[in-house]
């Protein structure tokens, strides 16, 4: 009787693994995904604040703000980054000062998870890649 049950059972664990093997796969490659996802938003956000330390000098002007923030983008290693737009604002009211707002968006896109969007669900708008905005804000020197 135990040999049947084990002839009845034998491509069970074949099945569970083919079943088990995609789901922690997905799971660990959106790990990476978010991860990657994560470096990315930090990359645009110093770069936001290297635009505004520049942007709060009084002889700087907005072309020196744009490089220095693409230049940052640059060097951190994101792809796209000089059609990235970058929007300053160098008279935002700060209580009794003026300080200067610099706004970089940035074009973020999934390299696995944006596929397997479209194959789960055809004609999705999953896979579309979504924006990234940083803002950085700093006070105007005098």
């Amino acid at each position: 009787m135990r040999t049947k049950l084990r002839h009845n059972e034998r491509g069970a664990a074949l099945i569970e693994t083919a079943i088990t093997i995609p789901i922690i796969l997905l799971i660990a490659v959106g790990i990476f995904e978010f991860g990657r996802a994560y470096q990315t938003w930090q990359v645009l956000t110093n770069a936001a604040r290297e635009g505004a330390r520049i942007a709060i000098l009084a002889d700087k002007t907005d072309a020196d703000v744009t490089t220095a923030v693409r230049n940052y983008m640059q060097s951190g290693g994101l792809p796209n980054y000089a059609s990235a737009p970058v929007l300053i604002d160098r008279a935002v009211v700060m209580g009794t000062n003026t300080g200067s707002r610099i706004t970089v968006n940035y074009p973020f896109q999934f390299m696995v998870l944006n596929g397997v969007a479209r194959l789960v669900v055809k004609g999705s708008k999953a896979g579309q890649s979504l924006t990234m905005q940083s803002v950085a804000v700093m006070r105007n020197e005098i």
